[in-house]
């Protein structure tokens, strides 16, 4: 009987195809290529090909192909406007959101000042009595940490140091920003693409949470945020739901990196800080007819192809500095721009001040909301 058992394992075993060169089974969370001359699978990790970079690659050849058939053929650029940099420019396709010449475009535009709009306040006037009686509708800019009670690494903090408290094995989602696109990378690996002067692409880490790690002793959120959280206030002990990280996130972009108009995921509010560097945002107030405007906009084919900021009355632009922390109420609509390499800290919360608009969000309007905080 035993040896029939092993017989049978080890048949099973070998029923199961394996690939690459580590000659291992599929992994649904492990990136892989197909070479186009063996048709054989690899890993990205074993052949030192990073999911970016795949969309490069017109014609893949693993390591053993390439030793008769040469390297691998990468795609040839024809126009700088377009997420698909392979079409040909004749002028006659609209600048897509994320493009090198999007970007070039953004920063020449003009936009009313957000010192219209935004409150600018001390740390210490920032408090649970204070939103109770005037209302938390607005972006509230706070340009020095002094009463906010929020605790940070030193700006001398950097993104080597990131790598050290939470693991450069750690796979974290990327944005490339040109193409607008999600793909998943080594923390180690991102660290080192940052460390390079020489960046052929702009790449954004915008949803690091870090809650669950080393780096989570060095920060406190603001204590208006923490007094006001439902999840950190409300959350059961005891609750079959496990409690949702969302509280803390480190933000790394590098200069141009842009994240289109959005709002944060379940109608929560959003603080950031800025730690080094510096982030414009461009803020849009979430009335009935912005939100109207939003959702269609969003759900369409050709997003990408309009800058939303020309289908409202009123865009407006504001810059958040280093040491400078900003919250975002509920519902607002905004797109950011990473004018400088910068590295920020936030986090979402959900609170009693805007269930209503709360509410909408979540349950009147089918948004295509981000899931993090978006800088």
């Amino acid at each position: 009987m035993a040896g029939a058992a092993v017989a049978a394992a080890a048949t099973a075993t070998s029923a199961t195809p394996v690939y690459c060169v580590c000659r291992e089974p599929y992994d649904v969370n492990r990136f892989m290529i197909e070479c186009d001359i063996c048709k054989d699978w690899f890993h990205g990790s074993c052949v030192r090909v990073e999911e970016h970079h795949a969309v490069d690659i017109d014609l893949y050849h693993c390591p053993n192909c390439a030793v008769l058939h040469g390297p691998s053929l990468m795609k040839k650029r024809r126009n700088w406007h377009r997420h698909d940099y392979t079409e040909f420019d004749d002028g006659a396709k609209p600048v897509q959101a994320g493009t090198r010449t999007f970007v070039k475009q953004l920063r020449a535009r003009s936009f009313p000042s957000a010192d219209d709009i935004i409150l600018k306040m001390h740390g210490s006037q920032l408090t649970q009595r204070y939103l109770e009686k005037h209302g938390f509708d607005v972006p509230i800019m706070v340009p020095k940490l002094d009463g906010l009670g929020l605790r940070l690494p030193p700006p001398t903090f950097s993104v080597l140091d990131v790598e050290r408290y939470v693991g450069g094995d750690k796979v974290i989602d990327v944005i490339d920003v040109a193409r607008q696109a999600d793909s998943k990378m080594k923390l180690h690996n991102y660290v080192k693409y940052f460390m390079n002067p020489d960046r052929p692409k702009v790449l954004n880490v915008i949803s690091l949470e870090f809650s669950d790690t080393k780096m989570s002793e060095l920060v406190e959120v603001p204590e208006i945020a923490r007094k006001l959280s439902w999840v950190e206030n409300y959350w059961p002990d005891d609750s079959v739901f496990p409690k949702p990280f969302v509280q803390k996130y480190c933000l790394m972009g590098v200069q141009d990196s842009y994240t289109d108009f959005h709002i944060d995921f379940g109608g929560t509010s959003v603080w950031y800080h800025v730690l080094w560097g510096e982030k414009i945002f461009y803020l849009i107030k979430p009335t009935n007819e912005n939100l109207a405007i939003y959702e269609a906009w969003s759900s369409s084919v050709t997003q990408s192809e309009v800058y939303f900021g020309n289908k409202v009355d009123k865009c407006y632009k504001c810059v958040v500095k280093q040491g400078h922390t900003l919250f975002v109420p509920t519902g607002w609509i905004h797109a950011v721009l990473t004018s400088q390499d910068c590295m920020a800290f936030g986090g979402n919360f959900l609170h009693n001040l805007n269930i209503g608009m709360q509410l909408r969000l979540v349950l009147e309007l089918s948004l295509n909301s981000v899931t993090c905080p978006q800088v």
